[in-house]
């Protein structure tokens, strides 16, 4: 499967800190394409800082960020932009136009696109979202904001999405539709890797689980298995999703391990009608 995202030991300390000490340390592996990844671990556990080496704003200190194979150290930041988009958590910081039509088209005019590519582009994404040319962006509710300010990085086709916390601030209905849209885009082959303190966000949605701790990588796996692993949550400073501690929680030796997969709501239910506790109080 072809490597679109690798870090080969990579380290990078911002130059005003005092104590001089690295965000991330020793930071060693890689994303392939269609893979939906999700970071987790605390604040300041170095998510950020590690999803700004990927799209080039920051620079390794130590190590080497490569994209599709070209560290990008040799590669000017609108370069690696082509390739590498970027959703940040704050859409009023992406948002800078005054029409949701100009928003669209903004990015596509600095990257040089022809007016008629820019208009058959900027045409396919209102359609497929929903929304009015003629918008003013901040006059859009937070949700809306969010999904003009994804649309605005769809717009340019990369072929990496990275997330930056996308669902903050968001009601249910809104989280949804924003996460739909983007599962649609990795099922059509866009690389996602998503940056998020929702645990419960994070097993719905992705298919990789990248864990850091301190600034270093703490575990990399499938998420049921990532989360179920007490050790590493701990030293990730995380809790599991709400299913997966309940199994946790329920799961002994008197229960035959009846519980030990139990990862979904229907998977529970299942499980505790076939221990007798259907209708039953479980404490």
């Amino acid at each position: 499967m072809k490597t679109m995202l690798e870090f080969q030991g990579v380290s990078y300390a911002y130059e005003a800190q005092a104590d001089g000490n690295a965000v991330v340390s020793d930071l060693s592996f890689s994303v392939c394409k269609g893979e939906f990844v999700a970071l987790i671990g605390s604040n300041g556990a170095g998510k950020t800082t590690t999803s700004k080496l990927m799209n080039g704003l920051l620079k390794p200190t130590a190590g080497t960020v490569l994209v599709e194979g070209v560290p990008t150290t040799d590669l000017k930041t609108s370069a690696v932009a082509r390739k590498v988009g970027m959703l940040f958590q704050d859409p009023d910081r992406q948002i800078c136009q005054n029409t949701v039509s100009d928003e669209l088209a903004f990015g596509l005019g600095l990257r040089d696109v022809p007016e008629e590519e820019i208009e058959r582009r900027v045409g396919e994404v209102l359609s497929d979202f929903g929304f009015d040319g003629q918008s003013a962006p901040f006059m859009l509710s937070r949700g809306e904001r969010q999904l003009l300010a994804l649309a605005s990085v769809v717009v340019c086709e990369p072929e990496v999405l990275i997330l930056d916390e996308p669902t903050t601030g968001l009601d249910y209905c809104e989280c949804m539709h924003i996460m739909d849209r983007i599962k649609k885009l990795n099922g059509a082959g866009t690389t996602v890797v998503m940056v998020s303190h929702d645990m419960e966000l994070v097993f719905d949605f992705a298919d990789r689980v990248i864990a850091m701790g301190g600034g270093r990588l703490v575990a990399d796996g499938a998420p049921e298995a990532v989360f179920r692993d007490g050790a590493v949550m701990g030293e990730a400073s995380l809790m599991p999703p709400q299913i997966i501690e309940l199994s946790m929680r329920l799961s002994s030796s008197r229960f035959g391990g009846l519980f030990d997969r139990a990862a979904t709501s229907s998977a529970m239910l299942e499980a505790l009608r076939t221990a007798g506790f259907e209708g039953r109080k479980v404490s």
